[in-house]
């Protein structure tokens, strides 16, 4: 039953997540725990069409033992061919497939934080660059594993863990639908309609409200609001997370003011962050606590001007399939799909093209969860009328 399941969902990857195209350099990005998924992934993409598909393996283990033994000093290090092989595949207008977690769950256990967190990979930099062309047509996708399935599910036996989190996934990847494509088709026309909603009332600011959250944060006059994938400047349209229930826009950097308390952990760099809490003046996080490892986030809030700033606020309401599941899956892809989130670092030239030279740049983007059924947000018009947007997790446009 998992081997066609696996299959049906490595073609949902390939046909509606990246859209692979006739003829197209196909990359694969995978911790070496989910190699079999990316194997069924090159073989999908191959029958449909792929020039050539790129695997490209991260082995946790082995970043276990740099962070365990190479000086401090070269932890941040990254091979320059690492970012030309990425930069390579957006001047042929490849296909790139991620699939996480990556790192895999639970193996940088007992790690320092500090440690880990000079080390982003597999991260790069260059990706903005890629995904700011939009020559790459792109998705990033989940695959269940054992060690994953424990951090999810302690409560559970190592085989019924894993069965649950596979269940899950099916779910919420709406593979338990009679055609996945078509439910995703559906899916894609509500949350542009959506977007749009939002980006006609030309808000001037939004206002968030709930437990420990009291934050205003500034739009630009230019803010688009997008959701429901992308479309590359082939043509080629794509759903850049595969599953996808949010709509987005990047805030004025310059404008925040407040405070904000993440209602999801946020794990980073092999670090689990609760009780986040995030205090911004004038657009910049002023002061960062966390139950434990606030400092990881501290650090990678350093690494750059607009690492403390925001570059993303994403809304999403409790109709969706992953926050109605009431679980935590520690990996940024599916919890920042279950609740409304703000992002700190770089922000993405599609959310105000108008204002491209005002967006936040940063070589970061980190996403924390702040929604909630007990969060509201509030549209602040022009004029300062304010005009509900979520209450309660309903929209309210």
């Amino acid at each position: 039953m998992r081997d066609e399941l696996l299959q049906r969902y490595a073609d949902l990857v390939v046909e509606v997540g990246a859209n692979v195209q006739p003829g197209q350099i196909v990359s694969v990005q995978a911790d070496t725990e989910a190699a079999p998924f990316a194997r069924l992934i090159a073989a999908s993409a191959y029958r449909h069409g792929a020039r050539f598909v790129d695997p490209n393996y991260v082995d946790t283990y082995v970043k276990r033992a740099r962070l365990e033994h190479a000086a401090e000093d070269t932890l941040d290090y990254v091979p320059p061919w690492y970012g030309e092989r990425l930069l390579a595949h957006g001047e042929h207008h490849a296909a790139r497939i991620s699939i996480v977690p990556n790192p895999s769950l639970g193996i940088l256990d007992g790690i320092d934080p500090k440690r880990a967190a000079k080390d982003a990979l597999p991260f790069l930099p260059e990706t903005f660059q890629v995904i700011n062309a939009r020559t790459t047509n792109w998705t990033v996708v989940a695959y269940p594993t054992a060690a994953w399935a424990g951090v999810v599910h302690p409560e559970l036996d190592a085989e019924a863990a894993l069965e649950r989190l596979w269940q899950e996934v099916e779910h919420v990847c709406r593979l338990d639908e009679p055609d996945a494509g078509a439910a995703w088709g559906q899916q894609r026309d509500e949350l542009r309609a959506v977007a749009e909603r939002l980006t006609e009332r030309h808000f001037d600011a939004l206002h968030l409200e709930g437990p420990g959250t009291d934050l205003t944060l500034g739009l630009l006059p230019g803010s688009v609001w997008a959701g429901g994938g992308d479309t590359n400047a082939d043509g080629i349209e794509h759903l850049s997370n595969l599953p996808t229930e949010e709509v987005f826009t990047a805030p004025d950097p310059q404008r925040a003011d407040g405070v904000v308390r993440a209602t999801k952990p946020l794990v980073l760099a092999g670090s689990t962050l609760e009780g986040l809490t995030v205090r911004f003046e004038g657009g910049r996080a002023m002061q960062i606590d966390a139950d434990a490892n606030a400092e990881v986030l501290r650090g990678h809030s350093e690494l750059d001007d607009g690492a403390a700033r925001l570059g993303e606020v994403a809304l999403v309401d409790a109709a969706g399939r992953i926050g109605k599941l009431g679980t935590t899956f520690f990996t940024t892809l599916l919890d920042e799909n279950a609740a409304s989130h703000l992002a700190l670092g770089n922000a993405y030239e599609r959310s105000a093209p108008e204002d491209v030279e005002r967006l936040n740049r940063s070589a970061v983007h980190i996403d924390f969860m702040f929604g909630g059924d007990d969060v509201s947000v509030t549209g602040i018009a022009q004029d300062a009328a304010r005009i509900p947007v979520l209450r309660a997790g309903k929209w309210q446009l």
